[in-house]
């Protein structure tokens, strides 16, 4: 199987953003990143019921770490195939799968919306956090409802409203003293394409139903997430993320952003790290 990315595609800016400065940011924050969003996947996986020898789809893969995550529940008779539309990316989850020898887990770069993907071959599809910036989300799911076999089960990670989220709000908050009048934090509503396009559950079944799936389930999931110790959280929050995007535009800000920034994060230090309340939603649903 090849991959298949249409640059002038439904997706088109999608696929600019994540082949700019912002998917290298995702390389550079991977092993701090991993930390803090592996226990998400984890908890996904746990409801696909994978068995040993399975395939499974990774849908928005980034930098690997879900995908190898899968491609050890199903073993090296099965096989883990991760889609991303990121280059740099994907050059990044090809070293780590070969340096872990995990000849199960496989890459492509792909528009998942639009791929030809082999049909009712894969067991079970999973996302973490990749679902939520399609052109035409129905579509998308379609796709990969279409790739699975009869029974076939996905399950997605996405946020909840960004309220419940200090995650991913806190920085943000935290250095708004500092930005242009203009800057705002994340944007919700019925048709946005972002980080909390499914926060509404109703909207996330409701395209799911549309996309065929079936025995649909919303799932509230709570943890406190961690990327590490001060100094980590700190990169972590500059470098990813709303804020980071506004930071590449401003670069003159960081010396007053930073600083508050570090004092908003260490108020949750600990010795076990910084750890900050994540709010979730696991989808779960079954192709017919």
């Amino acid at each position: 199987m090849t991959g298949s990315l249409e640059p002038s595609g439904p997706n088109a800016d999608q696929i600019a953003h994540w082949n700019s400065p912002a998917g290298q940011a995702w390389v550079a924050q991977q092993v701090r990143l991993d930390r803090q969003l592996a226990p998400l996947s984890a908890a996904a996986i746990d409801k696909l019921g994978l068995e040993v020898g399975g395939r499974v789809i990774d849908i928005g893969c980034g930098c690997g770490g879900s995908t190898l995550q899968l491609a050890e529940r199903v073993g090296p008779r099965g096989e883990a195939l991760g889609l991303d539309i990121s280059e740099a990316m994907l050059d990044l989850a090809r070293r780590r799968a070969g340096d872990a020898r995990a000849t199960q887990a496989r890459f492509l770069q792909a528009d998942v919306q639009t791929h030809a993907f082999e049909a009712g071959a894969y067991d079970a599809a999973l996302s973490r956090f990749g679902v939520m910036f399609f052109a035409d989300p129905v579509t998308a799911f379609a796709n990969v409802r279409r790739a699975l076999k009869p029974g076939g089960r996905i399950a997605f990670v996405c946020w909840r409203a960004p309220a419940e989220n200090p995650i991913m709000t806190l920085p943000m908050d935290a250095a708004a003293p500092f930005l242009p009048e203009a800057a705002t934090g994340p944007k919700v509503g019925p048709n946005v394409r972002g980080p909390f396009a499914f926060a509404d559950r109703t909207r996330a079944e409701t395209i799911l139903a549309d996309a065929g799936f079936t025995d649909i389930a919303a799932i509230p999931h709570d943890e406190m997430l961690t990327a590490g110790d001060l100094e980590d959280a700190v990169e972590t929050a500059l470098g990813i993320g709303p804020l980071a995007s506004m930071l590449r535009e401003h670069p003159q800000l960081r010396d007053k952003v930073g600083p508050a920034v570090r004092a908003a994060l260490a108020h949750h230090d600990s010795p076990r790290g910084v750890y900050l309340a994540s709010a979730t939603w696991i989808f779960t649903a079954r192709n017919p």
